[in-house]
């Protein structure tokens, strides 16, 4: 289980945290039970404005509506209306993105609700694993374990190539489209695969679980630093992103099954090389992309990296003063009183107004991560 601070936290740091939490229960999430959600359609828009106005719907992606869901389900017994949104999602899922035909779901639908990408991609499948896993956990209805249970025999039959490894994405009709696997998707499956284990006991979870992890050593772990790649090794263009290198240290280290694992090696010797290089040291800010050298490639600085650096930081030795640090920073450079900046350029400049609605899922999974922490 994650680490507990040796000695009881500062209390400054948990008068900050219960701050930022407020903020969260009395901003945040009210903006996605409000101007966010598109009754009509019984599904939270892609963003909002600055002004808390939806942006023009192009589209609605499964994968949105499963973060949600995850959201709403975090928060049954803790907001007013949160599981009957919950419920409200769950039902959204299965009746604009399940595929009737070929099973498995849709990415996306048009903005008056007819199927618009119909690839499948295993990024959306594991959000919908997770979400399913969250809700279930907290309602134990038959019908949502029904669905945790078919994301599960879909992503093992249509997506595992017998080698640990998942396709990325594949056609309506799961024809292949050749991507190969990619870091950012198997990441999120490894997250699934540990949301199910922790609410029940299943031995072909788990055992999918390692064999994903084994083979994401052997396949996309830089030799050099130890830093998790974003394509497999041998890719042309290959990159790194220090946010998912913060991410799966999370994971790995909050897991029983993964801690002292070959990757969880990999991902403790790339933490100090990550931070080094990917992390501001006046700012706290966590860059986008680096070159596998560690030379900067993108110095956009994005919440959820930086939700991710504060998360891992509740799991090294000695590190409340860090804590501190990166909670200040999150709160005094990416939140304000309507709501959150996605992104900061490279001089700090906020580049993005919109607030996606899948941006709630990064902090909810931190603060979960910091009271864990705190407790």
């Amino acid at each position: 289980m994650p680490h507990a601070p040796r000695s009881a936290p500062q209390p400054e740091l948990t008068a900050l945290f219960a701050s930022v939490q407020q903020h969260f229960l009395n901003v945040i999430v009210p903006l996605w039970q409000g101007p966010g959600w598109n009754v009509d359609m019984a599904l939270p828009y892609e963003a909002l404005d600055a002004g808390h106005q939806p942006l023009p719907p192009q589209r609605y992606r499964a994968m949105a509506c499963a973060r949600q869901l995850y959201l709403f389900a975090s928060l049954i017994g803790q907001v007013p209306a949160a599981e009957e949104r919950a419920a409200a999602l769950f039902r959204s899922l299965q009746r604009h993105f399940h595929d009737a035909e070929h099973g498995g779901w849709f990415y996306s639908i048009d903005s008056h609700g007819k199927p618009l990408d119909q690839r499948k991609d295993l990024y959306t499948h594991a959000f919908i694993l997770f979400a399913c896993a969250h809700y279930w956990d907290k309602v134990r209805e038959p019908l949502v374990e029904s669905v945790l249970n078919a994301a599960l025999e879909v992503i093992a039959r249509r997506f595992a190539t017998g080698d640990g490894l998942y396709e990325a994405c594949l056609d309506r009709d799961w024809i292949t489209l050749e991507t190969g696997p990619l870091q950012n998707p198997l990441m999120h499956l490894a997250e699934a695969f540990l949301a199910t284990l922790s609410v029940r006991e299943d031995l072909a979870v788990q055992r999918a679980l390692v064999e994903l992890c084994t083979a994401m050593q052997k396949r996309f772990i830089h030799a050099q630093h130890g830093v998790l790649m974003e394509k497999p090794l041998g890719a042309v263009d290959n990159w790194f992103e220090p946010g998912h290198q913060f991410e799966w240290y999370f994971l790995l280290e909050s897991s029983d099954v993964l801690r002292g694992s070959k990757l969880h090696a990999s991902l403790e010797r790339a933490f100090a090389f990550t931070e080094q290089r990917g992390v501001e040291p006046q700012t706290g800010a966590v860059a986008a992309m680096l070159e596998p050298t560690g030379q900067t490639r993108d110095a956009t600085q994005r919440i959820w990296a930086q939700a991710e650096y504060l998360r891992a930081l509740t799991l090294r030795p000695d590190s409340e003063a860090a804590v501190q640090r990166q909670l200040q920073a999150l709160h005094q450079q990416f939140l304000h009183a309507g709501g959150w900046h996605e992104c900061r350029d490279e001089q700090g400049d906020v580049s993005r107004r919109d607030m996606p609605s899948t941006t709630p899922y990064h902090l909810a999974t931190c603060y979960a991560g910091l009271a864990e922490y705190l407790r």
